[in-house]
Formats: structure tokens, sequence, C-alpha cells
């Protein structure tokens, strides 16, 4: 699922975009705005995978206010105007469609960006912590526990934080990469298991306990390594 936001000040422009993400099942509207500072808020609040983006808006164009974010999304410029392409794409915009929009172009926008993401590699995360979002290399992460409706990382530098996710949703986007929920506070990344027992693991100086309910899922880590493995 992509989490795309609208950033327009004409309603009817918004509201056909807001119709046409409607019929992608791959797409999910997580908000719109009219304007840059409207925009802003939502970015912070929100994690957005992909901005709509007008370009002539009141105060703050949108060319200004992409080239303004730290932390870009992948963004498809949508504007009247053909004459702001080449700036466009100098802030690697995923693409640049000319009003009115019609489904067919829309589609085709939303393809590329698929397609971009397929062809990137997934090996970081972004996760929204203190205010901000902050991208975390896969590789840094020893583990993952469980806070409630937060979750605590913990880091190869030793460093720890807070971020605004479940970690129901960690395993999902993680399952593929090397990690594994061992119990239903925690997550491992495998490649820093040092030791372990039936009971618990440890990753480095980290001791970590094996959930009953994950008892399978940790015979089958346990076979794998002890079949590929062991001496």
């Amino acid at each position: 699922m992509i989490n795309c936001i609208i950033v327009d000040d004409e309603p009817l422009a918004a509201t056909l975009l807001e119709n046409h993400i409607s019929k992608i099942d791959h797409l999910k509207l997580v908000g719109k705005a009219e304007n840059a500072m409207e925009a802003y808020k939502l970015l912070q609040n929100q994690t957005v995978d992909l901005m709509f983006l007008d370009i002539q808006m009141p105060h703050f164009n949108g060319i200004d206010f992409l080239r303004s974010l730290s932390q870009k999304p992948r963004t498809i410029f949508t504007t009247a105007y053909r004459e702001f392409a080449i700036e466009g794409f100098e802030l690697e915009a995923v693409d640049y469609i000319l009003k009115p929009i019609t489904f067919e172009r829309f589609f085709k926008a939303v393809e590329r960006v698929l397609r971009n993401i397929a062809d990137t590699k997934d090996n970081f995360i972004i996760l929204k912590t203190d205010g901000m979002h902050r991208k975390i290399h896969l590789t840094d992460i020893i583990y993952i526990e469980s806070q409630g409706n937060d979750i605590k990382v913990t880091l190869s530098t030793q460093e720890s934080f807070i971020a605004k996710s479940k970690i129901i949703d960690m395993e999902s986007a993680l399952a593929t990469k090397g990690f594994l929920r061992i119990h239903r506070s925690f997550i491992m990344n495998i490649e820093y298991v040092t030791a372990f027992n039936t009971n618990e693991i440890l990753l480095g100086n980290h001791k970590i306990p094996v959930g009953r309910s994950y008892k399978q899922e940790f015979d089958n880590f346990v076979n794998k390594v002890s079949k590929n493995k062991l001496l």
C-alpha cells in the first residue's frame, strides 16, 4: 500500500485526483492540502510515500516547496503549465502531468512510481520519531521491541529510540528482509544472533526471550542454521 497526499488549491482538480486514487488498490489517500504549509503539516504527521503536488499555489509554489524539504517523498507534479517541467525533473520528480488529468495518464504515472519502488533496494525504512521522519538502514537494527502502540528500536551503535509504529506492521514490513519475530514483543535481526537456546537468544550483549506461541518460527530458524552453518 502506497500512502499518498494531494497538494492542490483547486478543489475540482483535487477531487478529480481523489477519484483517480480511489480506483487503484495500491494507493491510499491519507490527506489533502490546499497550500504548502498544510502539506508540510501532513508530512510531519503522516507517513507519505507519494505526493501529488500542484505547482501554482498561493504564497509558496510547489517547486519551491519540494526544494525546501530535506526528506522528499516520491512526487508527481500536477499542473496546467508546461514551462516548469525541467525544474520538476531536476528535483527528481517521478512524473509531470498536465491538467486536466485523464485517468489513463494518471495510471501511467502511478505505474512509473510502482516500477521506481520495485527498482529501489529496500535496505532502509523510514520511521517517525520526535516529530521527524528518520531513515534507518536495516543492517543497523539489532532488534525491535513493542512499546504499546510504539516500538523501541535498538541499533548496532547501541543507540535506541522510540518510533511511532506497531510491531505487527514492522513484522509484515521486515518479514522477507532477514528479520524474525520470536516473541509478541520482539523482532530480531538474525545477522546479530551470537548464541541461543530453547528459551532465549543472544544478540551480542542483548538477550531477548523466545515466546511460546513463536516456538515453531524459532525451531524453523534453528533447523535452518543447524543444517547450513553448524559443523
